[in-house]
């Protein structure tokens, strides 16, 4: 009989147990589920074989992902290779693809059914205490700061940056559409019993909104405003038409505070519309960054709506060109196989021009061949590292060609050709934007060299030699005792000879002061600033 090991993937490191005595027959029992829980009885059932701790944080999280993966990494590889016999061994594992991977690698036959589940149940209880020198809050730390990094890395990865953003602008623009509709429709109810007639002249919904901000009050509508009207309906014989029927208008009076609350919805409706138009430039901007060649082929609203239904570009690249065809007509694919009726044709890419221009007899055909392509493109843009329009151009070039020959029977080039030069293409466009990268490298460098070139020379000059600083310290200190109200350092010797001085200067300028009082002579403006400096001094 072989001998049955368990391996168990813990946020502190790998362990593998064997299995001594487990009865799969008995395993949901509720005794034994019971004695399972506890820690005695389970360890009579089940021994430590070996334990790999993870070196770090990033070690834990890079073998988290690829156990989460299903791959098998080197050391785990190591560890089993070390830790199990060669012969008649079962690895029981969890996830079902690192068994696989196990089996494919290194041999050993794996099982994730049966006894499996229910001892790693036991395992999971009671690892803490199984494993010496490992508590049950060090192994909660090391949980929650292993699924805290490991959720931030699946929240950042992304294989093209972007597509969220894509599939969040395109759900507010299908959004905006519908409010946009719906505010419109009120707006021109309301207006409408003042100004009935408005509706034929304008059909236009944002044209209407712009137009009931601008009259306002019908009666008060002149020749005057038909240039202002002109701006933007762009023809001049709808706004004359607009002038002339508010003068024979058969609509009611209406309040000033009416007008007021209808002039303010109406501009709600032009912020909204012109954040529309806003919005669809930016995702416009955003398909062609992340997904240029799907863009360039089919559009970048009806790519848009690809990604999004199917969750991420990565998963788009995934999906068969059978899938990508009717993708967005699921309802209809399930009710066609439920009654055994016709099958669509297409979903979502109903909506390129490709389909639009083609023949009643050659829509199914071309819808095919238009899915096909976008399945190329999208694992283009998916999986290429630098981004380029260049394959996106050759596969138009490709449906445009396909329609001229349902329509002419011109036969379009083959496949092989398109692609090899569409490669050379983009080789040499991928050659002039590695030009630029190293350009621009090249300019960053020379500036940081001359940055730092200033700096030192800014450095060597502001550095002096120490008997030039004391020359310099010893002049300040004659010439300026005080600086700011606080006396500068001095050695005790200087400060003695200062002392004299300040006394010396005193005594002459009593003496100076008594001479003065006897002659009767007024004191200079000079003689002030000296009592100045030597009342500062000696405070």
């Amino acid at each position: 009989m072989s001998n049955l090991y368990v391996l168990y993937e813990h946020a502190a490191g790998y362990a593998l147990f064997k299995v001594r005595e487990f009865e799969e027959a008995g395993a949901f029992l509720p005794q034994v589920e019971q004695s399972v829980t506890d820690l005695s009885r389970f360890n009579s059932v089940v021994k430590l074989m070996g334990f790999s701790p993870f070196k770090s944080a990033a070690h834990a999280l890079e073998n988290m992902n690829a156990v989460s993966e299903g791959v098998l990494t080197d050391d785990l590889r190591l560890f089993l290779e070390t830790n199990l016999p060669k012969d008649d061994v079962i690895l029981g594992v969890i996830e079902p693809k690192l068994g696989a991977a196990i089996n494919e690698m290194v041999n050993i036959n794996c099982q994730h059914t049966g006894v499996v589940p229910e001892v790693v149940r036991g395992i999971r209880c009671h690892f803490a205490s199984m494993i010496k020198g490992f508590t049950p809050q060090s192994a909660s730390v090391a949980q929650l700061g292993l699924g805290h990094s490991y959720s931030r890395a699946k929240v950042k990865f992304n294989v093209h940056r972007a597509d969220n953003m894509i599939i969040q602008s395109i759900a507010l623009l299908d959004q905006l559409d519908k409010d946009i509709n719906t505010f419109a429709m009120r707006i021109r109810e309301w207006y409408s019993y003042h100004f009935p007639e408005l509706v034929k002249i304008v059909p236009d919904n944002y044209a209407y909104a712009r137009c009931a901000q601008m009259i306002g009050d019908r009666k008060q509508l002149t020749a005057e405003k038909i240039p202002e009207l002109e701006e933007f309906l762009m023809d001049s014989s709808r706004a004359v038409a607009i002038v002339d029927a508010a003068k024979m208008s058969m609509g009611m009076d209406i309040s000033p505070i009416d007008l007021i609350n209808i002039e303010r919805f109406a501009k709600r409706v032009i912020g909204l519309a012109e954040y529309r138009l806003e919005l669809a430039e930016y995702l416009k901007s955003k398909m062609h960054q992340v997904a240029p060649n799907l863009a360039t082929l089919i559009g970048e609203q009806v790519g848009a709506r690809l990604i999004s239904h199917a969750g991420s570009l990565t998963n788009l690249a995934k999906y068969p060109a059978s899938t990508v065809q009717i993708l967005g007509a699921e309802k209809a694919l399930f009710r066609a196989l439920k009654t055994r009726g016709n099958t669509p044709k297409y979903g979502l890419i109903f909506h390129s021009t490709f389909i639009g221009r083609a023949g009643a007899k050659n829509k199914g055909r071309i819808s095919r061949y238009l899915a096909n392509k976008c399945s190329i493109a999208t694992r283009i843009d998916c999986f290429n590292e630098a981004q380029t329009d260049v394959f996106g151009k050759a596969l138009r070039d490709q449906v445009e060609e396909r329609l001229k020959f349902y329509e002419d029977g011109e036969l379009p080039r083959k496949n092989v050709d398109v692609m090899c030069e569409a490669v050379k293409e983009a080789e040499e466009v991928f050659k002039s934007l590695s030009k630029k990268k190293k350009k621009k490298k090249k300019r960053e460098s020379e500036a940081g060299l001359n940055g730092t070139l200033e700096t030192t020379h800014d450095e060597s000059v502001a550095a002096e030699t120490p008997g030039k600083k004391k020359k310099k310290l010893e002049m300040e200190g004659e010439e300026e005792p005080v600086e700011n109200g606080v006396e500068a350092e001095e050695t005790p010797g200087k400060k003695k000879k200062k002392k004299k001085r300040v006394e010396e200067a005193d005594e002459s300028n009593i003496a100076d002061e008594s001479m003065q009082q006897e002659m009767g002579v007024d004191e200079p403006v000079k003689k002030k600033k000296k009592k100045k400096k030597s009342a500062e001094n000696e405070d």
